[in-house]
């Protein structure tokens, strides 16, 4: 038991919020799948438009406002959902892969990080740093590779989507919210109407009703998955998590994101699970476990013997 404890503290979280962070960067790696999929028949800002609606409505009607100014449930809308995914979801619509972008949005760690240190004195340890820099490292080869299928404005796009993602952690650390879930249904409706105005200027009333004339199966258990497992599952253990340990302990944990999604797309979209692709999340991974084990590192390297 003792042997056990002592693992677990390497991580900074106690056993269940480790297993909680777990279950939700799985259930954020299989979304990319389910993005996918919906991308296949709806256009991106509509999609956006019916996974909001869908996990604000009924559920506002049941679930309290979180106890904050209107301003920042709007920000944490605005910025964790409407831009957030409108920008996601309009790089893969653009071509790049599903795989990939699980592995490019996960440069919001490190925006994360410093919009922390920068609001609220969060500030990371070298060695987190450092862990972030060899995870950044990843990244890199991911835009090394960009060509004729991963076009630039596609990177651009998931690159604004993760910046978007990490100011949305910042009015989440604000707001607090006792029930992360009635933050999520919350801020889904401030996205709501945004998304569908957006959707009707951009996309046209014409490419809405013949996509929505050809919604499948496949589209409908997507968009739930969507709704109900990546928004309300997801987002609700995340915000708990970001309420309850520093930005620097929690962020990281979502590297592991594209490793799941790499894994997940290669065997269900059949894309290329190549050499460099296993190679980025080799170094993903590491930069994680470089930031999980912080202090360990530094307590070894505090050991070692002085030059004399």
């Amino acid at each position: 038991m003792h042997i056990c404890e002592s693992i677990f503290k390497q991580f900074q979280l106690k056993p269940k919020h480790l297993l909680l962070a777990l279950v939700t960067v799985t259930a954020w790696g299989l979304n990319f799948i389910a993005i996918h999929v919906g991308l296949e028949v709806l256009p991106p800002i509509l999609l956006c438009a019916a996974r909001f609606a869908l996990t604000a409505l009924p559920w506002v009607f049941f679930l309290p406002r979180p106890k904050a100014p209107f301003k920042l449930i709007a920000g944490y809308g605005i910025f964790t959902f409407a831009i957030q995914f409108g920008l996601l979801f309009g790089g893969m619509y653009l071509g790049l892969p599903a795989g990939l972008s699980s592995l490019v949005i996960q440069v919001q760690v490190f925006f994360s990080m410093g919009l922390a240190a920068l609001f609220f004195r969060d500030v990371p340890g070298i060695w987190k740093v450092f862990g972030a820099l060899i995870s950044f490292t990843g990244i890199g080869i991911v835009a090394s590779h960009v060509d004729g299928n991963t076009t630039f404005i596609s990177l651009l796009l998931t690159l604004l989507s993760a910046l978007s993602w990490a100011i949305g952690n910042i009015f989440s650390k604000k707001i607090a919210a006792q029930s992360p879930l009635a933050l999520v249904a919350w801020g889904s409706l401030v996205a709501t109407p945004v998304m569908l105005a957006l959707s009707y200027i951009f996309e046209g009333p014409d490419l809405i009703v013949a996509s929505l004339q050809n919604v499948s199966t496949d589209t409908i258990l997507a968009v739930l998955y969507i709704v109900y497992v990546s928004s309300f599952v997801g987002y609700g253990i995340w915000g708990f998590m970001l309420n309850s340990y520093p930005t620097a302990v929690v962020t990281p944990f979502t590297l592991l994101v594209p490793v799941v999604g790499l894994v997940s797309t290669a065997f269900f979209l059949g894309e290329e699970l190549s050499s460099w692709k296993l190679l980025a999340c080799l170094f993903i991974i590491a930069g994680l476990v470089f930031n999980l084990l912080e202090k360990q590192i530094r307590a070894l390297s505090s050991k070692q013997p002085k030059a004399v």
